[in-house]
């Protein structure tokens, strides 16, 4: 029962942190923030995390852990609840637009008139600068994750040890195996969840959607990510109830008569009240200093934090990679992710731990096969440099309005000849695309002059920037990016889904070198320290220095009613491109350098308790009766833990 309770807990937990990552963009359009914020929004989960790892790992498991899961467990909900509420607080959304779906449309105040006066430019007006303010709602999102981390500390640890405490030492990996899976499928239905969200318009249900101008392709529109944090609330909220009907022991698995359970609980009383009088320094201390010392397990450290902060970066920002370099809706960039990445990396997982367990792999041979499968997906990362989309062709930003290249990040180049006379807003984001396959930012920019249909069919039409043989008209929308940027996008995913599966793949070997490079009482320590030197320098501030990189690049800022500047609506995808891929291939590229002192350091040095012509841990007995048994063991390179020695003692 706890493990079908664990098990839905890591399901939960996975859920919602895959669905706050995916839902970033949204959440960016939906305030007006910019990248690095949102990137600060979405560490701060593991600034909620920090917060209680200390506790958990040294008094959690004095306490009652399954109701301390579940006490977890509806922590989370209740920060997912409250990402979610600032929905319920705010104004409907409004987009910046020069055609207003409400307004008098057979006026055509929005196209092209000389002389005339725009209905849409920036107010100056106090009342409505003083609505802006509302857009600090999202605090409740940077609390409510801070929470959320609040709530997840204690499900792995506390899980995981319960488990190991309580279960049959040949059973603990199938058990945690089975843990693992739910984490794997998690982040599954959150991929799945996120991109229905955001196919469905934020203000569904109060607004007539049949008016909007906007699709799911557009940069401004934003989805209903405030729906999948409310299902996340209570599906958290829901796996919490069965932990608080859990003991807070369990009699050894195995243990097949009343006086074995006994004395196998007076065992465990005895370590607890050893435990309590040794104290935590006498233990803590000399522990810390033992693996500061460690020159493989300070260098994995080393590996890791300089690894994660390339696979947060890539990982959090994948969904915005997709949608500006192949043009794709948030929506299909998040399903698209779902389907080619995860699959490959759960099948890398279970075939990782069947290699492992089938060929009896020792430390060394578990390293080089880490290093040289994560070397071989770091030089495959490289192919994804060829597998590129052109700038869209937005004209007076990435191209002139005679159709050729121009210089980026130039301002004042919004008008020309075709459209000086037209009195537009120049600053507002609007894009149609004309039948000349070019983008421009308004209607009124490309110059049409009359429009026919409404909400999103409207058609433009008389376009005097539009240079073609035909009517010169324009739709509503960015054109698109064609079919060649289209099999650019298959080729990336498939490069992508192969790279998942051989770095999941090297990633049970690079583990078990951490657990093995340490002695058995110091893995608790080790493996907590591992965790936080990976949070704190790379889970929180990953998503901000790369959040700013990614602002750098933007072309063209969204802008509010007092004139402000919003989210950013269009990215020099080229720059993007070079940060997205660069940055962690180069990250990725110096932390070579510790792993290949790992392997140097692995072949002259012998780990304890191994032995040196085989590498496997051996144990030598003088047992009367025995030795030819435990020979055979040696032989079959069998690893013993401190029951199966009790036992065959």
């Amino acid at each position: 029962m706890f493990l079908l309770a664990i098990t839905c807990a890591f399901v939960s937990k996975t859920l919602s942190g895959s669905y706050m990552n995916s839902m970033i963009t949204q959440i960016e359009r939906q305030f007006n923030l910019p990248t690095s914020l949102v990137g600060f929004i979405n560490g701060s989960f593991e600034i909620g995390n920090l917060l209680l790892i200390i506790f958990v790992s040294y008094f959690g498991t004095k306490l009652h852990r399954p109701i301390l899961i579940g006490v977890g467990c509806v922590v989370m909900g209740l920060g997912c609840f409250l990402q979610s509420l600032p929905h319920f607080l705010m104004d409907r959304y409004e987009y910046e637009s020069t055609v207003s779906v409400s307004g008098n449309l057979s006026s055509n105040s929005f196209l092209c008139m000389e002389n005339g006066t725009q209905i849409f430019r920036p107010t100056e007006d106090p009342s409505e600068c003083m609505k802006e303010v509302k857009s600090l709602m999202w605090v409740y999102v940077l609390v409510g994750n801070i929470i959320r981390g609040i709530g997840e500390t204690p499900i792995m640890p506390l899980g995981i040890s319960y488990i190991e405490d309580f279960s049959k030492s040949e059973n603990s990996p199938l058990y945690i195996g089975f843990v693992e899976t739910g984490a794997i499928i998690g982040p599954l239905i959150g991929l799945l969840l996120a991109s229905f969200c955001a196919n469905v318009y934020v203000d569904t249900g109060s607004v007539n959607t049949d008016d909007l101008t906007i699709t799911p392709t557009d940069t401004r529109w934003v989805g209903a990510w405030w729906f999948g944090f409310l299902i996340c609330a209570g599906v958290n909220v829901l796996t919490a109830i069965p932990f608080f009907f859990l003991p807070k022991t369990l009699p050894k698995e195995g243990l097949k008569n009343d006086a074995d359970i006994i004395k196998n609980d007076k065992e465990k009383q005895s370590k607890e009240v050893k435990k309590e009088k040794d104290g935590i320094t006498k233990d803590f201390l000399p522990f810390m200093k033992s693996l500061l010392c460690n020159p493989i397990y300070m260098l994995f450290i080393l590996i890791s934090i300089v690894q994660f902060n390339a696979f947060v970066n890539m990982f959090t920002f994948m969904p915005k990679y997709l949608e500006q370099q192949y043009g794709k809706s948030a929506s299909d960039a998040i399903f698209l992710i779902g389907i080619y990445n995860l699959p490959p990396v759960c099948i890398g997982y279970i075939a990782g731990g069947l290699i492992m367990k089938k060929f009896k792999i020792t430390v060394k041979q578990a390293a080089h096969i880490g290093c040289w499968l994560s070397l071989t997906e770091y030089l495959l990362h490289f192919l994804c440099f060829l597998m590129i989309c052109d700038n869209s062709s937005v004209a007076g930003i990435t191209i002139t309005y005679k159709g050729t290249q121009q210089d980026l990040y130039v301002e004042n180049t919004t008008l020309a000849d075709c459209n000086r006379d037209c009195n537009c807003p120049t600053k507002t984001w609007d894009p149609v695309c004309g039948d000349n396959g070019v983008s421009y930012m308004s209607a009124c920019l490309a110059g049409c002059e009359t429009s026919v249909g409404t909400g999103i069919n409207m058609v433009f039409q008389n376009c005097s920037c539009i240079q073609t043989s035909g009517n010169s008209s324009a739709v509503l929308g960015l054109c698109d990016k064609g079919h060649d940027c289209s099999m650019m996008l298959q080729y990336f995913l498939i490069s992508s889904a192969i790279g998942s599966f051989i770095y999941s793949l090297s990633a049970i070997p690079g583990y078990m070198v951490l657990l093995r490079c340490i002695k058995p009482e110091e893995k608790s320590l080790g493996v907590g320290l591992h965790t936080f030197c990976t949070r704190v320098f790379a889970g929180i501030p990953a998503p901000i220095y790369f959040g700013a990189l990614v602002d750098s690049t933007c072309l063209h800022w969204g802008i509010l009613k007092c004139g402000e500047s919003g989210a950013c609506r269009i990215y020099d995808s080229t720059n993007f491109r070079y940060i997205y891929l660069g940055l962690p291939a180069a990250l990725r590229g110096t932390s070579y350098i510790p792993a290949f002192l790992i392997l140097i350091i692995l072949k002259k040095r012998l780990l304890p308790g191994e032995n040196a012509s085989s590498g496997t841990v051996l144990i030598e007995t003088k047992v009367t009766g025995k030795e030819n048994e435990c020979k055979d063991m040696h032989k079959n390179s069998k690893i013993l833990n401190d029951d199966e020695l009790k036992t065959k003692l």
